[in-house]
C-alpha cells in the first residue's frame, strides 16, 4: 500500500523560513510525478510544485516560483519542500502527492493517485 507522509509544518512569521518534508517508500517515489499541493480554508487545491522523478526537473506555481524549492533524497525515501521568503497567503495545509502523466496536467490534482494526510503551515504577518 502506498502512503505519504508528510512533516515540518508549523507557524512562522512572514519572511521566515521552512522546510516541508515528505516520506514514502521506494516504491511510493518510483512515480512519474512527486508533487506538492496546498489548500487554504474555503478555496481549491493549489498546485505548488512537481518533480519530475525520471530526470529530476521541477515545475512550479506563479505564486511560489523563486520562493520555493522541490529536492530529493533517494537514501531516505523523502522529498521535500524549501519555502522561502513565506508570506501570509502561503498559509495553507501543504499535502505531498504521487502520480503519473494523464491528459490533465502535472499540475492538475487529478493527475495524482495517492496524497499525503497534509501538514499545516501558518505564516503571520
Amino acid at each position: 500500500q502506498v502512503q505519504l507522509q508528510e512533516s515540518g509544518g508549523g507557524l512562522v512569521q512572514a519572511g521566515d523560513s521552512l522546510r516541508l518534508s515528505c516520506t514514502g517508500s521506494e516504491q511510493t517515489f518510483s512515480a512519474y510525478l512527486v508533487g506538492w499541493f496546498r489548500q487554504a480554508p474555503g478555496k481549491e487545491r493549489e498546485f505548488v510544485g512537481t518533480l519530475i522523478s525520471s530526470i529530476g526537473q521541477t515545475f512550479y506555481g506563479d505564486s511560489v516560483n523563486g520562493r520555493f524549492t522541490i529536492s530529493r533524497d533517494n537514501a531516505k525515501n523523502t522529498v521535500y519542500l524549501d519555502m522561502h521568503s513565506l508570506k501570509s497567503e502561503d498559509t495553507a495545509v501543504y499535502f505531498c502527492a504521487t502520480g503519473n502523466p494523464t491528459g490533465w496536467g502535472r499540475e492538475d490534482p487529478r493527475s495524482y493517485n495517492y496524497w499525503g494526510q497534509g501538514t499545516q503551515v501558518t505564516v503571520s504577518s
